[in-house]
């Protein structure tokens, strides 16, 4: 059996509905359809899951299940609409399991060690630009920072000690996520040139987020309208004070005097961070709307690739202009109506010219000192990330159905009020 769609090359495809496939997982999912149609494997459930987490973990008290009712929304609209092939199906099943023993895990530390519900993690700069305006340089550059402390990926992907691990030393969970960075880049090289994956980088709190199974996560890797939609209804509050709990658990682990935080979800709910992080600055970032959707549009498509042969591009590009449209829009509404002082705006076009300063700027609207050291580390992020950058991201608004009229129409608001200028091909 051949490869399906293109193989790995110096620019990315654009064949959104041909996602590239190496040869084995061809051959795997073929098989294991096969096995779905004398039903000897069924869709994906929510109570052998959670039993399947009781029995990796050894645990059984999930303190306060109300994550149960998003958990058996998501679950509801990937079987029915996901078209997940069986890999993609495996991989989510894994996903899922996952969430719901570092839940059980996080209920039993914490029993253990109630003192951490005292934690105080200090003051945080939290950056919520929309997707693809320079969140990840800028969250990599704050983090460089030798007084500020970042979620790295090997902790998002475990963010508790593991049940033979030697206290202070974490070295199995990055084993794992070197091992996840592997397969990751096997099954999807592309999406490592979309967007950087290292497992000793800072990673997006979104992860967190996702352990209350209610974040914006799926609907970027899956077909789930449903669940979006549902998502789009409900309030946020329980899930941020659980990734805040979260945050308390790292910080127990490896205390800092400050924290940054980055994901493009928070945009949707800043009235809740404002409230769950009461010592946040909110970095807004801001790039050409028309640009950076149709960037992400592709990296959806991307992403969705690894978990489904049906992938549209053009639903990608209906879904995700809404979307967008909607994030900015509660956005601003949030921001008509709190402190001021509470938020930084950057620009993409001066974050690319100037990012030594765009970040001075950041930490002295936010009180963290930017001494030599500090101004260091951060040219020394930069260098690394820059050097990086070896292929190219290709996308067009073309393949995903996205008129420049109407997306300009969508976010005229949106560029007038923040001075956005037209993107000039950076």
């Amino acid at each position: 059996m051949a490869e399906r769609g293109v193989p790995p090359s110096s620019e990315t495809p654009t064949d959104y509905g041909r996602p590239y496939r190496p040869w084995p997982v061809g051959m795997l999912n073929a098989t294991f359809r096969v096995v779905d149609r004398v039903k000897v494997v069924g869709a994906l459930d929510v109570e052998q899951m959670v039993a399947a987490a009781r029995r990796k973990t050894e645990l059984r008290d999930y303190g306060d299940d109300w994550f149960l009712e998003p958990l058996n929304v998501l679950v509801e609209s990937a079987n029915a609409e996901a078209a997940l092939t069986p890999l993609g199906r495996w991989i989510l099943r894994q996903r899922i399991v996952n969430a719901l023993s570092i839940r059980l895990r996080a209920e039993e530390l914490l029993r253990r060690h109630p003192e951490i519900h005292d934690v105080d993690f200090g003051s945080m700069i939290l950056i919520a630009g929309l997707q693809r305006t320079g969140t990840t340089l800028l969250h990599r550059l704050i983090g460089a920072h030798p007084d500020v402390r970042s979620l790295l990926a090997w902790e998002a992907l475990n963010p508790l000690p593991l049940a033979k691990e030697t206290p202070g030393d974490p070295g199995p969970r990055i084993a794992h996520a070197k091992t996840a960075q592997r397969v990751l880049a096997y099954l999807a090289p592309t999406l490592s040139v979309v967007h950087p994956i290292e497992y000793d980088a800072p990673e997006e709190d979104i992860l967190l987020l996702d352990v209350s199974f209610m974040s914006q996560t799926p609907e970027a890797t899956l077909h789930v309208p449903t669940y979006a939609c549902w998502l789009e209804r409900q309030d946020h509050t329980k899930a941020y004070e659980y990734s805040r709990t979260l945050m308390k658990l790292l910080h127990w682990q490896r205390p800092a005097s400050h924290w940054v935080l980055k994901t493009p979800h928070h945009l949707e709910c800043l009235d809740i961070v404002l409230k769950v992080f009461p010592q946040a600055t909110v970095v807004q970032t801001h790039r050409d709307p028309a640009t950076a959707l149709v960037s992400f549009c592709s990296m959806v498509g991307h992403a969705r690739g690894m978990f489904s042969d049906r992938v549209d591009a053009r639903e990608i590009g209906t879904h995700w202009l809404r979307k967008v449209h909607r994030m900015v829009e509660v956005a601003m509404g949030i921001r008509d109506n709190s402190d001021p002082d509470r938020f930084v705006d950057v620009s993409f076009e001066d974050l690319m010219r100037d990012p030594i300063g765009e970040v001075r700027r950041i930490h002295g609207h936010a009180g963290v000192p930017f001494d030599a050291e500090a101004v260091c580390a951060t040219e020394q992020s930069l260098a690394i990330n820059t050097q990086n950058h070896r292929r190219r991201h290709i996308y067009s608004p073309g393949s995903f159905g996205l008129e420049a009229d109407r997306v300009e129409t969508c976010f005229a608001a949106y560029r007038s009020r923040f001075a956005i200028a037209r993107d000039r091909g950076f």
